[in-house]
C-alpha cells in the first residue's frame, strides 16, 4: 500500500518529570492494577491520569469506555528517551491493526517519523479523528491487591498512537488525550492482562462527585470499598454482544464496533411495560440500533420514539409532582420540593432495563435518573437522540454512577451491581490515600 503523506507540528514546553521506585518484574507480578477516574464538573467527562515516557511525567485522559486505544498529543511538547515508532509491517504494526504506513520529512520526533505504521486517534466527544503514528513507551501504573494501591508497576513498551493537538478540542483543560477501553488488543486492558498475565477483566466504578475519584480495576476482583465491602460480589449478569458494523467516526469497511453493547429487550417504568418498537433495540444488518454503554455521554440517549414512550410513561406514575418548565437538554422536569427522598435518590418511579429475561434487569433508582439541575428543579436525565440515531439507546455516564460495572472478555459477559447506594457505599469509597 503507498505510503501516506503525515506531518505533525512539535512545539516545546517544559514537563517536570515524576520519579517512581519501579519494582523488578521478575519479582513482582501484580494480580491487577488500579486507575482514579475523576468526574470534570465542567464537560461531565471522566478522566484519568497515568504516567509515561522517560523521565515519567503524570499524562491526564478522558476515559473512553468504547475507545480503540490510547492516544496522546505528540505536537505539544512530547519528550522521551525511550519512545519508539513502530516501523511498518512489523509485529506491534500487526498487533494494533494498523493497516497504513505513513512517512513525515520534518522529523524525526515522536509522532513523525518515515517508514512507521498509523492509526486514526478518535475524538469520540466531537467525533473528529485524524491519522497518527503507532509508538511504544513506558506506562507506569499502581498495581492492587482489589483493597489499597500496591507497588507501581510498569509496561516498558507500551503501545499508544500519537494524536495531534486539534483533536483535544471538546475535551476538558490539562487533558492530552484519550484513554480507550474498547474491544481491541491494544486497549488498556488489552495490555494490561498481557504484559502481568491476568485476567481478562476490567471494571469501572464513577463517582457522582466532582470532588472524589472513582475508579479501574484491571484484572478479577475483589473490588473492594470502604467500609470494607466487596462490590464484586452478587454482580448480575447479561451477554456483551458484538456489533459487527464499526460506530467509530474512522473505521475500515468490515471493522466490527470495539464499543459494548448489550441486549436490552424492553423497558419498564414502575413495573409496568412500556410500548415500545421492538425492532429499534436489535442490532440490524448495518449496524444500527441496539444499546451501548458509554463514558463519553454525559446522559442516556435514546432515539425519539423510545425516549417519548419512557418519558411519557414516566410522567404518568409521577403525575401526582408538579412539572414544572424543562431545563435543557431536559425535557421532564418536576418540582423537586415535592419529591421526597429515599437511599437510592429521590423517590421516583424506577426505570428497568430489561435483559434477557423478564428476571434480569438493570434497575435505575432516582439517584441515577435524576438530575438536579437548579434550586428546587430535578429533570428526568435522559436525552432525545433523535429519529435516526446510530445506537438506539446510549447508556450515558449519569446511569452509570456509583455503580460497578464489570467487563468479563474472556466470557463476553456484563456484570454490574446496580446501586452501591443500597449497599452503603459509593464509587468514591475505594481506599486511595493507604498504600502498600
Amino acid at each position: 500500500m503507498a505510503s501516506i503523506p503525515f506531518h505533525f507540528l512539535v512545539l516545546c514546553s517544559i514537563i517536570l518529570s515524576i520519579t517512581f521506585p519501579i519494582p523488578s518484574q521478575a519479582s513482582f507480578r501484580p494480580k491487577a492494577v488500579v486507575l482514579p477516574v475523576t468526574k470534570d464538573s465542567s464537560t461531565l467527562q471522566y478522566l484519568t491520569t497515568l504516567y509515561q515516557r522517560t523521565p515519567l511525567v503524570p499524562v491526564k485522559l478522558t476515559l473512553d469506555l468504547g475507545g480503540k486505544f490510547l492516544w496522546v498529543d505528540c505536537n505539544r511538547g512530547y519528550s522521551s528517551s525511550s519512545y519508539s515508532p513502530a516501523r511498518c509491517r512489523s509485529t506491534q504494526c500487526s498487533l494494533a491493526g494498523s493497516k497504513i504506513c505513513i512517512s513525515c520529512f520534518t522529523g524525526p520526533l515522536p509522532g513523525c517519523n518515515n517508514n512507521t505504521c498509523g492509526l486514526s486517534p478518535d475524538n469520540t466527544v466531537t467525533r473528529t479523528s485524524t491519522d497518527g503514528e503507532v509508538a511504544r513507551d513506558v506506562v507506569v501504573v499502581r498495581s492492587t491487591d482489589g483493597s489499597i494501591p500496591g507497588p507501581v508497576v510498569s509496561v516498558p513498551k507500551f503501545l499508544f498512537t500519537c494524536g495531534a493537538t486539534f483533536l483535544l478540542q471538546g475535551l476538558p483543560s490539562g487533558v492530552q488525550g484519550m484513554a480507550g477501553l474498547g474491544r481491541t488488543r491494544i486497549s488498556l486492558h488489552s495490555q494490561f492482562s498481557a504484559s502481568f498475565s491476568f485476567d481478562r477483566k476490567f471494571a469501572i466504578c464513577l463517582s457522582s462527585s466532582s470532588t472524589s475519584s472513582g475508579v479501574a480495576f484491571f484484572g478479577g476482583g475483589p473490588y473492594m470499598m470502604l467500609p470494607g465491602i466487596d462490590v464484586s460480589k452478587s454482580l448480575i449478569y447479561t451477554p456483551l454482544i458484538i456489533n459487527p458494523v464499526s460506530t467509530a467516526s474512522s473505521y475500515f469497511a468490515g471493522e466490527p464496533s470495539t464499543e459494548y453493547f448489550i441486549g436490552v429487550k424492553s423497558i419498564k417504568v414502575n413495573g409496568k411495560q412500556v410500548p415500545l418498537n421492538a425492532s429499534l433495540l436489535s442490532i440490524g444488518k448495518e449496524g444500527n440500533g441496539g444499546t451501548k454503554i458509554s463514558t463519553v455521554n454525559p446522559y442516556t440517549v435514546m432515539q425519539t420514539s423510545i425516549y417519548k414512550a419512557v418519558v411519557g410513561a414516566f410522567v404518568k406514575e409521577l403525575s401526582q409532582v408538579r412539572r414544572v418548565a424543562p431545563v435543557k437538554p431536559f425535557r421532564a422536569c418536576f418540582d423537586s420540593n415535592s419529591i421526597g427522598s429515599t437511599r437510592v435518590g429521590p423517590g421516583v418511579p424506577q426505570i428497568d432495563l430489561v435483559l434477557q429475561s423478564s428476571s434480569v434487569y438493570w434497575r435505575i433508582f432516582g439517584a441515577n435518573s435524576m438530575v438536579q439541575v437548579k434550586e428546587g428543579v430535578l429533570c428526568l436525565g435522559f436525552v432525545d437522540g433523535g429519529l435516526s440515531p446510530t445506537t438506539s439507546i446510549v447508556i450515558g455516564g449519569h446511569q452509570l454512577e456509583d455503580n460497578l460495572l464489570q467487563f468479563d472478555l474472556a466470557t463476553s459477559r456484563l456484570g454490574f451491581s446496580s446501586s452501591l447506594l443500597f449497599r452503603q457505599t459509593t464509587c468514591s469509597n475505594f481506599n486511595f490515600t493507604t498504600k502498600a
